[in-house]
């Protein structure tokens, strides 16, 4: 599988990175394989890709159990990022919660160690200046964001501490992120790391109609907020989605590849872009998405799909969080 750079970083990762927050099961994602969910991350292994994103808040800590497990005899294989909770922010919690996730993780050092949401109750410059002792004692290699918009971005920026990344959810349902923030990221040399780049199977055809989608995978402001547990409080955007829908798969039977392929490839040749996560628990599943590595998109395919997608993007406007209405959403 090729490889980026993490932004301008020295740190080269796959294209393709195994999103793990499924592992372990919880909420939402249904009972728990544990051998499954380690022959799938050696299947991903084996495939090449090195990137495996997993977090301390990923079912009480049992995503980074397994990935451990996993990884034991191959972790110089892997690039391991994780995340801390900006609620564990405080610069002894967030020590303390580092090592834990090390502990879990069965490893002395993990390469990415990135702030979940933006911190908020905590000093920003106390935080980060955590990260950077733990950077200088060996525990993490690179430090990076998730979740931060050009605000929050800049708030990290001032502290003067230096990062390489930031996770988003970046999908062609999900296009927020290009109206300032994917500029921004490109202009200080920050690799985007894209999640739900199939907008938890929606663009995988995983569901025939937007009825069949289970309440917690139909949670995000695409979604009427009269949905069970959505909590955005607005009117969504059903009607746009199935319309963008409609035509990515069009686009996507023209060129005799599965919507799923042509949506992960979209993804990946966005600028800036350094390594798209996609899930899977199931090494059939995983082996499915990864075909989309062979996947090279002419640009005016790629432009078609954007038209295809734009009434979309105008509907849900430039809140980047999916999961709260704007004026509440966190991402800023």
């Amino acid at each position: 599988m090729d490889r980026r750079t993490l932004g301008d970083s020295d740190f080269e990762v796959s294209v393709f990175g195994l999103g793990c927050w499924p592992l372990g099961g919880g909420s939402g994602w249904g009972e728990h394989d544990t051998k499954e969910s380690i022959a799938t991350v050696h299947a991903a292994l084996d495939h090449g890709m090195t990137l495996f994103d997993t977090a301390e808040a990923y079912n009480a800590g049992r995503s980074e159990e397994i990935l451990g497990k996993a990884l034991k005899g191959r972790r110089d294989e892997a690039f391991i990022a994780t995340k801390i909770s900006p609620s564990n922010a405080e610069p002894d919690t967030l020590r303390a919660h580092c090592e834990a996730s090390l502990e879990r993780l069965r490893t002395d050092y993990v390469d990415l160690y990135q702030v979940h949401w933006p911190i908020t109750d905590y000093s920003v410059e106390d935080a980060f200046a955590t990260l950077e002792e733990l950077q200088e004692e060996g525990k993490i290699r690179a430090i990076g964001v998730s979740n931060h918009g050009v605000k929050q971005l800049q708030e990290v920026f001032d502290t003067g501490v230096p990062i390489v990344s930031n996770q988003l959810s970046y999908s062609l349902l999900s296009r927020a992120i290009e109206t300032g923030i994917m500029p921004l990221c490109r202009e200080r040399g920050i690799g985007i790391i894209p999640y739900m780049a199939l907008m938890q199977g929606l663009l995988a055809g995983v569901w025939a109609s937007l009825d069949e989608v289970p309440a917690f995978r139909a949670r995000t402001r695409h979604f009427s907020g009269n949905r069970p547990q959505a909590r955005h409080g607005e009117g969504g955007a059903e009607e746009q989605m199935f319309a963008a829908l409609e035509r990515i798969r069009e686009i996507s039977d023209d060129l005799g590849l599965p919507m799923a392929h042509v949506s992960l490839a979209w993804v990946a040749a966005k600028p800036g872009v350094s390594c798209v996560l996609i899930g899977g628990r199931k090494v059939h599943q995983l082996e499915r998405n990864l075909a989309a590595a062979e996947v090279e998109l002419p640009s005016d395919v790629i432009d078609a799909l954007d038209e295809a997608t734009e009434e979309l993007r105008l509907k849900l406007g430039p809140n980047a969080d999916y999961f709260q209405g704007s004026g509440r959403g966190r991402i800023e």
